[in-house]
């Protein structure tokens, strides 16, 4: 690359007058994104397991209500869910803040797929082990809590890993509804400096934040894994 090529292309990704100036709000902006990726990450995978648990009750009225909510969360795409929450609800009477409204939506969304994959796991488990564990006299809450789930948990690890991570990606959706996420900081910054170095800020940003999560998510699926003779 020519060197006049070479400095505009600086100029125009990496300003130092630009970074300096922006800097701080596209550390806010990174706070927030990690407040709400946590938020998601944890409450998502709680609750997914607590349906994937309830499910295998067959309790069936309980059950075609956990397969409509799923499948509802998993077909819809999380934008939709988000302007349909916060524009919509209001018209009802029921105003959230928007980083509630993000929350929310990728809580469920999470733990719609979250269900699906511990679902999985627990019929996954060979039914001799819930017969072996049933024959020692624990009961079924016992078999499932003490014997199915642990093993259930370890074969979700690689699948579940893979769509948390997917999942805390879409804060970047808050940018739509006003969230202070690194997204939203990073285009109104470039909208106040004429200039793109705020959106190569914010591609930083999110690299800083999520390559040392996907680094993690491979060493539990390494970790976790079944051993093969």
């Amino acid at each position: 690359m020519p060197p006049d090529r070479w400095s505009i292309f600086l100029d125009t990704f990496f300003k130092s007058s630009v970074i300096e100036k922006y800097l701080p709000s596209i550390a806010k902006g990174v706070v927030v994104t990690l407040e709400c990726a946590v938020l998601v990450v944890i409450t998502g995978i709680l609750l997914g397991l607590a349906l994937a648990l309830v499910r295998a009750y067959r309790i069936r009225a309980l059950n075609v209500v956990i397969v409509v909510f799923v499948d509802m969360m998993r077909a819809l795409p999380p934008l939709v869910l988000i302007l349909v929450v916060y524009f919509g609800l209001p018209n009802v009477g029921v105003s959230l803040p928007n980083f509630v409204v993000l929350w929310l939506v990728l809580m469920f969304v999470l733990a719609a797929f979250a269900e699906e994959i511990f679902w999985a796991g627990i019929t996954a488990t060979p039914k001799g082990q819930w017969e072996a564990a049933r024959s020692t006299g624990l009961g079924f809450t016992q078999t499932l809590v003490w014997v199915v789930m642990p093993q259930a948990a370890r074969i979700t690890i690689p699948p579940l890993t893979n769509r948390t991570i997917a999942i805390t990606k879409n804060t970047a959706l808050g940018t739509v509804i006003g969230v202070p996420e690194i997204l939203n900081q990073a285009t109104t910054a470039t909208s106040f400096a004429g200039n793109a170095t705020p959106l190569m800020m914010g591609a930083v940003a999110y690299l800083i934040l999520f390559i040392p999560v996907v680094i993690f998510g491979r060493w539990l699926e390494t970790r976790f894994a079944w051993k093969r003779a």
